[in-house]
């Protein structure tokens, strides 16, 4: 049974893509029914494991075996991916079930489900694999499949430059992973997790040398697995790929670039938490990096137009929150908000592809508005995804947003209290974005045709169930499983997650200032004020303010995302473009290597040759003389 959800998956893709022909539509009742059995299968893990509390292992057989490195087909379940396999498989069960309804127009609508399958197949196969060798399969697998649903729409040129983006931003973060596997391999001449996060404690003062320099092998090898992380959790300065993604199909977004492709390395992070722990600049490094990224996700959001890249650009930001909280050692709270995270932001997507959906293909925020009557279902889950998006009290983001906010307080740290400051400002954008795009499309005059406005209805049973069955999750998931992941006295993630008694500060938080514990929620009703005072009460005397040269220079800041990708375009790429092609390419590979190579064999060979020629003919000549003087 531990197997039988492994490969219903891709089953379903194998069904989807060999008989999808042969059984037409119905073939999606069968991959929806897979999925559902595998959610089914994953709920009875987890609560088996809520009795017995263990890890265990399914041996398959061993795949390579040389010298000293042995990789074995082995499946690894702890705590830690049993609750990923189910946030996973639900939230696969749920955007298959609204793909149904939304993309029921599209010809190629079994190849879709097919993709979507084989996305899970390949999620499923990172989080349960028990060394880095077959976790490395599942990791570059995802990053295949978002490629294929991405260009799912390949006829469009913006679907094909999206796909190809995501791909070569993380193909770059990939081999920076490599590298760290190699390191690891070097070190501790083994790449499986148990071995390794035995043998870390004992070697972690090795150094490695580069020339004059010299850096403790723990310190490299943690600095790498992060560097491999930010390109699948999108973090700053690897964040390009991300609302460009945006291209795909709405449930593309909820699935990968909500809920679970882009975890995967917070998931990282947390599965190698042993080798962290053990590295403080490193995790000072992840702190201060998902400091940036919240900020910034956060900061592009409120000023971008596009319905659906707001929410990407806020998951950059979600993601900031959860490398803030694996930063200082929390690896439990990130995992929470993890958890919660994927639900409301599922949730917040496929109600954006709902009023997408019923709009008529419309996500300008511009051109919406006036929903509120005709949407009603769709506005209240989109109600309910931004209020927990912005840590509205006792929703679920409430009970994660606000432990990170108060442990990143409690480090009692520069650095902690750096990314206290930062996160609370991103928390004060996050509610401020949240609020602007409710009032957008819902409680604004339309600004579209009335004829539109008038053929607008709620989407159908597929559609609103999915909304519902994510709505439930998103309010009551949090304060149901709090004490599991950060109560006093648990014990559930006690095999699954290293622990440093240096980095425990839940007993601190309890003696923080009642100022500080509210701040966030200060925040969240500051927002909420600066936004209704600026869309009912400024609105028109604003546009004034828009001539100031100040202002536009700020506003254009933002507009252009902090002009990041101009400077990763022209600094960046141009630079190794021309190194490429006035060093790489034209002194060495046309140049050096030409010269020694080819063009000089060719140049011996018709020395040779000619030699050849010219001694031939002379010696025919000669002959020639001789036999006319007898």
């Amino acid at each position: 049974m531990l197997l039988l959800f492994l490969w219903l998956p891709f089953g379903s893709f194998f069904l989807g893509t060999f008989l999808g022909r042969y059984l037409g539509k119905g073939t999606l009742i069968l991959i929806l029914l897979n999925i559902l059995n595998t959610f089914v299968l994953a709920f009875i893990l987890i609560v088996k494991q809520f009795y017995h509390n263990s890890i265990f292992y399914i041996y398959l057989g061993k795949w390579m075996s040389f010298d000293v490195l042995s990789v074995c087909w082995e499946f690894y379940f702890d705590n830690v991916n049993l609750i990923l396999i189910c946030v996973v498989t639900l939230i696969s069960l749920v955007v298959h079930l609204f793909s149904i309804e939304y993309m029921k127009n599209d010809p190629h609508i079994v190849r879709f489900m097919s993709y979507l399958s084989l996305f899970t197949f390949f999620m499923l196969i990172l989080v349960t694999s028990s060394n880095f060798v077959q976790m490395f399969i599942g990791w570059e697998g995802v990053g295949l499949a978002s490629y294929l649903l991405i260009n799912f729409w390949f006829t469009r040129l913006q679907a094909n430059k999206a796909a190809i983006k995501a791909m070569l931003f993380n193909r770059m973060a990939d081999l920076l992973l490599l590298l760290a596997l190699f390191v690891i391999f070097l070190i501790f001449e083994t790449l499986d997790y148990s071995i390794l996060f035995y043998e870390a404690v004992f070697l972690k003062n090795t150094v490695i040398v580069f020339g004059l320099f010299k850096i403790k092998s723990i310190d490299l090898i943690c600095f790498l697995l992060f560097l491999g992380a930010m390109g699948k959790s999108a973090q700053i300065g690897f964040h390009n790929w991300l609302p460009d993604a945006m291209e795909g199909p709405t449930p593309v977004s909820a699935l990968i670039h909500a809920a679970t492709m882009v975890t995967a390395g917070v998931f990282l992070l947390i599965r190698t938490s042993p080798l962290f722990i053990l590295s403080n600049s490193a995790l000072m490094f992840v702190a201060i990096i998902g400091a940036l990224t919240a900020i910034f996700g956060s900061s592009i959001s409120l000023f971008v137009n596009d319905l659906k890249k707001v929410i990407a650009f806020s998951t950059c930001s979600q993601l900031g929150y959860m490398m803030m909280a694996c930063g200082i050692g929390q690896y439990t709270t990130a995992l929470f908000h993890l958890t919660t995270h994927a639900f409301f932001k599922a949730l917040l997507f496929l109600a954006a592809g709902a009023v997408i959906h019923a709009s008529f293909d419309e996500q300008d925020t511009r051109k919406l508005g006036g929903l509120l009557k005709f949407l009603p279902l769709t506005y209240s889950c989109f109600l309910i995804g931004s209020l927990n998006l912005s840590g509205f009290p006792f929703l679920s983001g409430f009970y994660t947003k606000d432990i990170i906010l108060e442990q990143m307080y409690a480090t009692y740290t520069p650095v902690g209290w750096f990314c206290f400051l930062i996160g609370l400002v991103a928390a004060f954008f996050t509610t401020a974005y949240s609020v602007r795009l409710l009032f957008l499309i819902f409680f604004t005059y339309p600004n579209f045709s009335f004829h539109f406005l008038y053929l607008t209805k709620e989407n159908k049973f597929p559609i609103s169930l999915s909304l519902i069955i994510l709505a439930f999750f998103s309010i009551g998931i949090g304060g149901l499983v709090t004490e599991v992941f950060y109560g006093f006295g648990t014990t559930f993630f006690s095999q699954a997650v290293f622990f440093n008694r240096n980095y425990y500060n839940l007993g601190d938080i309890e003696f923080i200032n009642f100022i500080i514990k509210i701040l966030p929620l200060f925040m969240f009703f500051c927002a909420i004020c600066f936004v209704l005072f600026y869309y009912m009460k400024f609105k028109f005397q604003i546009k004034f303010l828009k001539k100031n040269y100040i202002f536009l220079q700020v506003y254009t800041f933002f507009n252009k995302k902090w002009f990041l990708d101009r400077t990763i375009n022209q600094i960046l790429i141009l630079f190794f473009l021309n190194w490429s092609l006035f060093y790489s390419y034209i002194s060495l590979d046309r140049g050096f290597l030409e010269v020694l190579g080819p063009t000089a064999f060719v140049k011996i060979s018709q020395i040779f040759y000619f030699n050849y020629i010219y001694m031939y003919l002379q010696y025919k000549v000669r002959e020639m003389y001789i036999s006319s003087c007898y």
